[in-house]
């Protein structure tokens, strides 16, 4: 079959939408027909060249839609059901899995980084050209090819524009504070960046029931933002010290946890310097992976726990359905989350917003 998906030729150009050939399937693949897919700053890494991967590529890993059709061994969803795709559909057998650390499959690291589902094969071609993969995903199409595993059931009513987002920033965000993080009732937490993660820690924070939520960030429209996702108080980094803001509001010792979700040096930084001694930092933000990053060593001391966090300890056939149901009894946000609706066609406008500080997530609907 075929379908118009957008496709990278080069870095630092524009996605062109492209009709695009889809293979058979294999035994354990899951056909999804998107009904939508969130643009991520993770996909601009690689139209950067920031995040280098082979090309061409069909990018997006935030989908939602329906199960179209099912390879023959595939028991765990069947035609007709409602799905969020996961970019980390863990074999759950190999030296990681077995390590409790999902996320680090052998299997999935491998595809993703050649660009191949598991089996190390692609499923997509142009006129007999093989297209990558990215992130076992490749949501921005009509229909993405994934494992079994990276097909995960949610409730009918949730809404493909919204379910989508639970596929990457809700769950790193959300997932930070509540399987990394793990913060306890009536604790302090202070969030570095309040963009989409961001705003998703937050939002954490307050389904965790900490009693003092500090947003911090250098954009008036992050902060503005803030409380509605949770934010008790406000600290603008570029009009502020951070650290004795911080002090001030947490009986001059720092947050009991401190999140990073803006990916520089200077808010990881403030993220150090905020946390009081003793307390937890989950690190979420990225920067180039070969950036050198200098830190004040004495930032560091204080038996502080250090954690970097991809996708916020997610377990995505508990979470996802957990994070749906949560959202439909009205405990977290994803409405307020969607700057921005936009058809395929209208991708590379998406993406030119991000840029500019614009969107906090731009979705295209299908």
């Amino acid at each position: 079959m075929e379908m118009n998906a957008a496709v990278l030729r080069e870095v630092a150009k524009p996605l062109t939408i492209e009709r695009v050939e889809i293979g058979a399937l294999k035994p354990r693949d899951v056909l999804v027909r998107l009904g939508a897919s969130g643009l991520c700053h993770t996909d601009l890494e690689v139209m950067l060249g920031s995040l280098q991967l082979p090309l061409p590529i069909v990018l997006g890993h935030e989908g939602a839609g329906v199960v179209e059709a099912v390879g023959g061994e595939v028991t765990l969803v069947r035609p007709g059901d409602h799905v969020v795709c996961s970019w980390s559909p863990n074999c759950g057998h190999c030296f990681y899995c077995d390590q409790g650390q999902p996320i680090l499959c052998e299997a999935v690291v491998a595809a993703a980084a050649s660009g191949h589902l598991p089996d190390g094969q692609s499923r997509l071609r142009v006129s007999g050209e093989k297209l990558h993969h990215f992130s076992v995903v490749s949501s921005h199409a009509e229909y993405c090819v994934v494992p079994e595993a990276g097909a995960v059931p949610v409730p009918r009513e949730l809404p493909f524009d919204r379910a989508c987002l639970i596929g990457c920033g809700v769950m790193t965000g959300v997932g930070a504070v509540v399987r990394c993080a793990r913060v306890s009732p009536g604790s302090s937490v202070v969030v570095v960046g309040c963009g989409a993660v961001g705003l998703n820690v937050l939002q954490g924070a307050r389904f965790a029931n900490a009693r003092t939520i500090i947003a911090v960030d250098i954009s008036d429209r992050h902060l503005a933002m803030a409380p509605g996702f949770g934010a008790t108080q406000t600290i603008h980094a570029a009009r502020e010290d951070v650290t004795a803001a911080v002090r001030a509001l947490t009986g001059g010792r720092g947050a009991d946890y401190a999140f990073e979700a803006a990916g520089n040096e200077a808010s990881l930084q403030q993220a150090l310097e905020a946390a009081r001694p003793g307390a937890t930092v989950v690190i979420l933000g990225k920067t180039s992976v070969n950036a050198k990053v200098s830190l004040r060593f004495g930032s560091l001391m204080g038996e502080k726990r250090i954690v970097r966090s991809s996708y916020g300890g997610a377990r995505p056939r508990v979470d996802f359905p957990r994070i749906a149901r949560a959202y439909l009894a009205g405990q977290l946000r994803l409405d307020e989350l969607i700057t921005q609706r936009l058809a395929l066609g209208d991708i590379n406008a998406g993406f030119e917003g991000m840029q500019r500080g614009e969107v906090t997530r731009a979705v295209v609907v299908f």
